[in-house]
């Protein structure tokens, strides 16, 4: 078995699949790509055992066969390669026992020690009961604005993950740690048959880099378990996260009438200063609106710190004193690429919401909501 792939198209690919590699493996196998060759196309497999990455290339070849190659060792060696071609071929290893890959550059001769590629498992076959089509942007932006809210919580499954939640009139992309949740919303995406499926962060953030650079369709199909997202030259094979997810709707406040617009650097930067000087355990930082004046106060009494800001800012509704994470928020506002903001509030105890005023398309729609920090 022998091809010959250029070494910037292999580096790409490996790239494209290697995020879902995990060092600590309890299947070992699972610590290889499977190398597929059938004459001149080479699929690349990765997989965690919950997810599957495959992609495909075109390699000069007339063979046929299955090699497992090391991902650590043999990716870290395509790396330092600029572009040229690579031969690659599999021999007997000299002992016998196993077998190699043959890397040839145009002077030099490496070998690495294969895997049984008859240990990897089977790529997961399901019927798909019902599949949509959406496109990599607006893929690609959903999930810049919604996985870094998800939650790192195993005892709350499906806060772990985005909802995909697909409507007659609207499509909904949803993530909540129960501190905090963004609702990104496209009207120009639809299904004529209501859907939804809770998709877990690790292959959302991997498929999230891919999917930036690409203008091209994305098709999903899924059942009650698996979902499969075919794209360009990329299959990507993943478990859904099985349980209900929590009704949203229902933590929005519906009225809020003191609502504050500000710059968003402005505020992202003041924020960033006066936590600096809040409390480690809650990162708590008040605004007291007043006027056209937002006063920012954070204090950490252990070691006597405390920070005092005014800014100016619109300011319409009643005085009001809240407190809000500053972690939270600065996570918010820096996904956000507005250049004002609005932030609606109603009570010192309840949520608020920040909505951009501007930078979005007239078909998308984007909310986030902080709960408030009581107490200092």
């Amino acid at each position: 078995m022998k091809f010959i792939v250029s070494s910037s198209e292999l580096q790409k690919a490996l790239q494209t699949v290697s995020g879902v590699i995990s060092n600590s493996q309890s299947r070992p196998i699972l610590e290889n790509f499977l190398f597929e060759i059938e004459k001149e196309n080479l699929k690349i497999t990765a997989s965690d055992g919950e997810t599957t990455l495959i992609t495909s290339l075109e390699v000069k070849s007339d063979a046929e066969g299955r090699i497992a190659v090391p991902a650590k060792i043999f990716q870290e060696f395509v790396k330092t390669y600029g572009d040229q071609p690579l031969t690659l071929s599999v021999k007997d290893a000299e002992d016998g026992n196993g077998k190699l890959l043959e890397i040839l550059d145009e002077k030099d001769n490496f070998a690495v020690a294969l895997d049984h590629a008859e240990d990897y498992p089977e790529i997961p076959e399901f019927d798909a009961a019902q599949s949509v089509t959406i496109s990599a942007g607006i893929l690609s932006e959903a999930l810049n604005n919604t996985l870094f809210a998800t939650s790192n919580d195993s005892l709350r499954p499906v806060m772990t993950g985005v909802l995909f939640q697909f409507k007659e009139d609207e499509t909904n992309f949803v993530s909540t740690d129960s501190h905090r949740l963004v609702v990104y919303k496209r009207t120009d995406l639809m299904n004529a048959e209501p859907v939804e499926f809770i998709m877990p962060k690790k292959p959302l953030a991997i498929f999230k880099s891919i999917l930036a650079s690409s203008n091209d369709e994305v098709s999903i199909e899924f059942n009650e378990n698996m979902a499969k997202f075919t794209f360009g030259n990329n299959i990507w094979i993943c478990r859904l996260i099985d349980g209900k997810y929590p009704n949203y709707s229902a933590v929005i406040p519906k009225e809020n009438p003191n609502v504050l617009t500000i710059n968003r650097s402005l505020l992202l930067n003041s924020i960033r200063r006066a936590s600096i000087m809040s409390n480690k355990s809650t990162n708590q930082v008040r605004f007291k609106l007043s006027g056209n004046i937002l006063h920012l106060h954070a204090e950490d009494t252990e070691f006597a710190n405390k920070a005092d800001m005014q800014i100016p800012c619109d300011y319409n509704g009643e005085d009001i004193n809240i407190g809000f994470s500053s972690k939270f928020l600065t996570e918010m506002l820096s996904v956000l690429s507005a250049d004002d903001i609005t932030m609606k509030m109603s009570q010192p105890n309840r949520p608020g919401i920040i909505e951009p005023v501007d930078g979005l398309e007239d078909q998308e729609k984007l909310l986030m909501l902080s709960m408030p920090v009581i107490g200092m």
